[in-house]
């Protein structure tokens, strides 16, 4: 029986903390940013919004901060916005763009 430690993700909240990963290198061209993980190889485009989240991201806010800064710039309906942000860190984070912290303890 193998007694390694188990590593779980963290589990995804608006909580949660996501931030580019190290290894991924961006680049913008009219609005829109190409993602590539060096590490991998993948590669991952994003539109205006997804840009614009991107950047939030890497500013190391809870995602909860980046859905109101969201919210705030967009004329959008919170609950559909709350579940594509969502969506779309988990697919980042499935694909080694980003990494998600768990919430700070309070």
């Amino acid at each position: 029986m193998d007694d390694a430690p188990v590593m779980t993700a963290a589990r995804l909240t608006l909580a949660s903390r996501a931030v580019p990963s190290d290894a991924v290198v961006t680049r913008e061209l009219d609005g829109e940013t190409v993602l590539l993980n060096l590490d991998t190889g993948i590669y991952f485009g994003l539109d205006a919004v997804g840009t614009r989240i991107w950047s939030l991201l890497a500013a190391a806010e809870p995602l909860d901060r980046v859905l109101a800064t969201l919210l705030a710039e967009y004329e959008v309906e919170a609950a559909p916005l709350e579940h594509d942000l969502l969506a779309l860190v988990a697919q980042l984070r499935g694909k080694g763009l980003v990494t998600v912290s768990p919430p700070d303890p309070s």
